[in-house]
């Protein structure tokens, strides 16, 4: 069977119970991940943990945890009883986040964030491993750090989020996986030729590192709605910077600069609209259930070994996630 992940929204509309309905689904579908990010006011943490208890057979991923808010032994704890929780089925995904939410949100220096990662993958792994780690670095100075008994008794897999070449090349080199963010068809090629260029220089076998992203999918039989809900998420990430230099870069200047231009003057309709159909279908998957398959099939054979199905709502947010993960499910 064909390799799938789920990202299941912190979505205000989305109750506990309705997530772990829709982890049991994906489940039952033979989903190999579900993937909870943080955001909404709440940690993907504790949301994972609760689904963990709910369900046997589906892994527990992080998508991502903020490497800028908890140390690396904070992180590998919480990874450690995770994973003890989950009978092994924890992996831990990782993100520096972007600078707004860092320094405005957190008040924390968004400083280093390369090496910042490098330091956090370093020790986090060591720690899980179950070694006794002293470190002096950039960043973390560790004196005899150990989880002891605690550190699980299995491999953690590690995956990074990245985009960006350097991010890419480090994720090649240290970790198992990588999590792409957008997943554009037009940038597939270019991210793995970075992310296999880090593993070259370190060594490894480039085959070994998964190749996991997120791509927003919506199963509609109206696809006129469910474009318009997409080109005002996408347009929201026009006053990121990050993301607004990441779609500029792929040559979408010109939908960037409408869209912030408009967000600025508070007309978020316009700023949606400014957000091309060509882009649309560079970055997300829109149409009924065998369109969204084969488009979805077309980015695989890009390279795209875990597509993460990352539904949006178009008209009722749960139903909007059954349509999705029974679409792609077995």
């Amino acid at each position: 069977m064909a390799r799938f992940g789920v990202r299941l929204e912190n979505d205000p509309q989305l109750t506990p119970a309705d997530s772990v309905e829709l982890a049991r689904l994906a489940e039952s579908r033979g989903y190999e991940m579900v993937w909870v990010p943080e955001g909404s006011g709440r940690d993907s943490l504790t949301q994972l943990t609760y689904l963990a208890c709910h369900t046997s057979a589906v892994k527990l991923a992080t998508g991502i945890l903020p490497v800028y808010y908890r140390t690396p032994m904070l992180t590998a704890m919480s990874a450690a009883g995770l994973s003890d929780l989950s009978q092994g089925r924890f992996v831990l995904g990782l993100g520096v986040g972007h600078r707004p939410s860092v320094e405005g949100t957190h008040g924390i220096p968004f400083r280093r964030p390369l090496t910042h990662m490098r330091e956090t993958i370093t020790l986090a792994r060591r720690l899980l491993d179950g070694e006794q780690v002293s470190h002096a670095g950039r960043v973390f100075n560790v004196s005899s750090a150990s989880l002891g008994a605690a550190a699980p008794g299995q491999k953690v897999p590690i995956y990074v989020a990245a985009l960006g070449p350097q991010m890419l090349e480090l994720t090649g080199e240290l970790a198992d996986g990588v999590l792409l963010n957008w997943t554009a068809s037009n940038y597939l090629e270019q991210a793995i030729h970075h992310m296999h260029r880090g593993a070259e220089k370190a060594g490894r076998d480039p085959s070994e590192i998964d190749v996991a992203g997120y791509v927003r999918v919506a199963v509609s039989e109206d696809p006129e709605a469910a474009r318009a809900s997409l080109q005002g998420q996408i347009a929201r990430y026009a006053s990121n910077p990050f993301y607004n230099n990441f779609f500029q870069g792929m040559g979408f200047g010109n939908e960037m600069s409408a869209a912030e231009e408009a967000i600025q003057r508070g007309d978020i309709a316009e700023a949606g609209r400014a957000i091309s159909p060509e882009m649309q279908d560079q970055v997300a998957v829109v149409g009924n259930a065998d369109q969204c398959r084969a488009e979805i099939e077309r980015r695989r054979s890009l390279g795209l070994g875990l597509p993460v199905v990352a539904p949006f709502t178009v008209d009722e947010a749960k139903a909007s996630y059954v349509r999705v993960i029974e679409t792609f499910g077995g």
